[in-house]
């Protein structure tokens, strides 16, 4: 019983282990690609066709040049085990077109805090 017990433990930890490998978008064939969450068979062909033109350098660089792959989905693909040169994606990774507008933004509402409510300018 014990045996039964003990080699229960062992499959649950190397079944969870094999669930969350990583995979790598240069090195990965499509059934690896195909295997993890949020990706199917059109978006791994397209993630295969862009590689033929040459490897993904970084995150940034996959998101631009693989249609359908965003800042959010991104982030799923690397929580569901993807990664580009063995980096997971960070979460609080934007994009500088996006940290551009945020810092505009809070510029804008700190320069409207500062200034007197009569003042113009």
């Amino acid at each position: 019983m014990l045996k039964k017990l003990i080699a229960a433990v062992f499959v649950f930890i190397i079944g969870t282990g094999l669930a969350f490998a990583q995979v790598d978008v240069n090195k990965a064939d499509q059934a690896a690609l195909d295997g993890i969450k949020g990706i199917g068979p059109a978006m791994s062909k397209r993630i295969l066709d862009e590689r033929k033109k040459g490897e993904f350098k970084d995150w940034a660089d996959f998101e631009s040049r693989v249609k359908g792959v965003g800042e959010k989905s991104a982030v799923k693909l690397s929580d569901g085990g993807l990664t580009v040169n063995g980096q997971a994606r960070s979460k609080s990774a934007t994009s500088p077109k996006e940290a551009v507008k945020g810092f505009g933004k809070k510029a804008k509402e700190q320069d409207a805090q500062d200034k007197p409510s009569g003042a113009k300018g």
